[in-house]
This record gives structure tokens, sequence and C-alpha cells, in this order.
């Protein structure tokens, strides 16, 4: 199936909101979690059924930084979107 002009944004747009989301835990709380990641299927504003993975991981500068990286995809596809946060421990 050929891809719109509009899924590429459909697919970034849940990819960011996704990522807002996973920010939206303090710090402490993504330390308990990293690293930890999974995968599970979604719905895009405009209704494509997507493949939704986020990670937490450690992140190699700053120290003690955690990256958020969510990734959007169609299923069975390697296209789609990426959004990625570092997020610093509180000093």
């Amino acid at each position: 199936m050929a891809m719109s002009a509009e899924r590429p944004d459909d697919l970034s747009a849940l990819a960011i909101e996704e990522l807002d989301a996973a920010c939206a835990l303090s710090w402490a709380e993504m330390k308990r979690i990293t690293p930890w990641g999974d995968t599970y299927d979604g719905l895009t504003a405009g209704g494509l059924e997507v493949e939704v993975e986020r990670r937490y991981i450690w992140a190699h500068q700053p120290e003690g930084a955690i990256a958020i990286e969510v990734e959007v995809r169609l299923p069975g596809t390697r296209q789609g979107a990426e959004a990625r946060a570092v997020i610093e421990p509180s000093r």
C-alpha cells in the first residue's frame, strides 16, 4: 500500500504524543524502571493501526540521564516515526 502524505505526519504526531506521556513520569519513577521497554498496538488520530515501542535506557551523556525513545511504525514494516528525549536527574 502506498503511503499518503498524511500518514508520516500521523505517525509523527503519535510518536510525540507518546513521548510526552513517557516524559510525564518523574525522574525518580523513570530510574526505577530503567532499563525497560515494551511494544504495543495502537491507533493514530487518523485511524491507522500501528505498533508503538517505548524504551527507557541509560544515556551516555550527561551522567545519570535517561534517554526515552518512542517509535511508531506500521505493522510489519520499518516505515514509521521516532521521537527521543534525554531527561537529566534533578540536582
